[in-house]
């Protein structure tokens, strides 16, 4: 009896979050998918794309592809599932039913049931491969109402609807001391003096080592994730998930940040996802409402996507940095590895320096991103291994068609 956790071929939709990182891992309402499936109990093993495998292997050594998973009974769950506790539930009552079963969500296969009798190739399955396996298989097809991600912005978007509900269920499970109504904190977080909390809207917590400074605006529902530090005189509000060992100021709301990202100093951070170890320089701010007040439109590699939502703010990939001041207008996606200044007007590809206000827009080469990336490690105290260093590389390739403009390359 397992897991399989497998990326589908429209995991590609989801980039830049989607670029370094399998779908799994992307955050969204304070989980993961692989977290949240752990609390079913089973050995879970998971299908990632080429380039992810030896960087998944490195990160999680006891759940990386295992052949003897796709023999016996198995739970399959697409790693595009949106993480709440509802998913959770709906899973583990389609395990317990015992009854083969696919089921789909808009064509897609959300989950799939399969007894020893449902074989599986035995070579390491692509996203193709295995989406397309199930459908082949003779399987009651049932609805579970459960939604997947499609685009970047469905992660603010599912972030703001499951937070509250996922942070109650922390609660449930957990071991938090209250330090004020709502306030819920895990052994060594700090709160500090002068600290301002309202929980009217949801719950706040702080996990293990986390650290708010002195006179901060707190507004639930919150969650600040382990060894997570707030700086003195920040507002964190209405929907705000800080992942592990982030550094976070000035104005953020109803956002994501993924683990060892900075956003430091003052500025405003709104509707936006931040991928990990970003640096986003003092007084960088980003738009996440149009001067129409009419709903944001994304633009995705030339497919314009309504949101249906008023607010959209910006959505970076990994390893990218800003300069001070920089300015990102609303419903801008930002490439991993790509380095801001000046006014962000248009969508940015991967692994280049934007400074389109000052007439210069050039690609950055992949050694200087890692370099730059073992001196960021390094102030983390965390060492880069060569999978880090080889995972940069395989971004650079796969990114290389977003870097030309019309037929030209951009030039250095």
């Amino acid at each position: 009896m397992s897991i399989i956790l497998f990326e589908d071929d429209h995991v590609s939709r989801l980039h830049p979050a989607s670029l370094g990182r399998p779908a799994f891992a992307i955050s969204v309402g304070s989980y993961r998918l692989f977290d949240l499936v752990a609390d079913l109990g089973l050995p879970t093993s998971c299908v990632v794309r080429p380039h992810l495998r030896e960087i998944h292997t490195a990160d999680f050594p006891d759940h990386s592809h295992d052949h003897q998973a796709l023999r016996g009974s198995r739970l399959l769950v697409n790693a595009r599932l949106v993480p709440e506790v509802a998913a959770l539930e709906k899973l583990r009552a389609l395990w317990n039913k015992g009854r083969p079963c696919l089921a789909l969500e808009k064509g897609h296969v959300v989950a799939a049931l399969l007894s020893a009798e449902h074989r599986l190739p035995l070579l390491e399955p692509s996203a193709d491969d295995l989406a397309g396996e199930l459908k082949q298989f003779d399987l009651e097809r049932i609805e579970l109402g459960l939604s997947l991600l499609e685009y970047p912005h469905d992660i603010v978007r599912h972030h703001l609807r499951t937070l509250r509900a996922n942070i109650e269920h922390r609660l449930a499970t957990g071991n938090y001391e209250e330090l004020a109504e709502g306030v819920f904190a895990a052994a060594g977080a700090q709160l500090g003096q002068h600290t301002v909390t309202d929980t009217g809207e949801g719950p706040i917590v702080l996990e293990a080592g986390a650290r708010v400074g002195p006179h901060c605006l707190l507004s639930g529902p919150v969650h600040i994730g382990p060894g997570a530090r707030v700086i003195e005189h920040a507002a964190i509000k209405d929907c705000v998930a800080l992942g592990h060992t982030t550094k976070i100021g000035g104005e953020i709301e109803a956002s994501v940040v993924e683990p060892y990202t900075n956003k430091q100093h003052h500025g405003f951070l709104g509707h936006s996802y931040l991928g990990s170890w970003i640096n986003l320089g003092a007084g960088t701010c980003n738009s996440d409402l149009k001067n129409t007040y009419g709903n944001v439109n994304m633009d995705y590699h030339g497919e314009r996507v309504a949101t249906g939502r008023q607010f959209g703010g910006c959505f970076m990939g990994d390893d990218a940095k800003s300069a001070i001041n920089t300015g990102i207008f609303t419903g801008k996606t930002v490439g991993a590895c790509s380095m801001l200044y000046g006014f962000v007007t248009t969508n940015v590809p991967s692994f280049v320096n934007y400074a389109r206000s000052f007439g210069q827009v050039t690609e950055t080469p992949v050694e200087v991103m890692i370099h730059t990336q073992a001196r960021m490690f390094a102030r983390r105290n965390v060492s880069q291994r060569p999978c880090d260093a080889q995972l940069l590389r395989d971004m650079y390739e796969l990114t290389r068609a977003e870097r030309q403009m019309g037929d030209e390359p951009l030039s250095f």
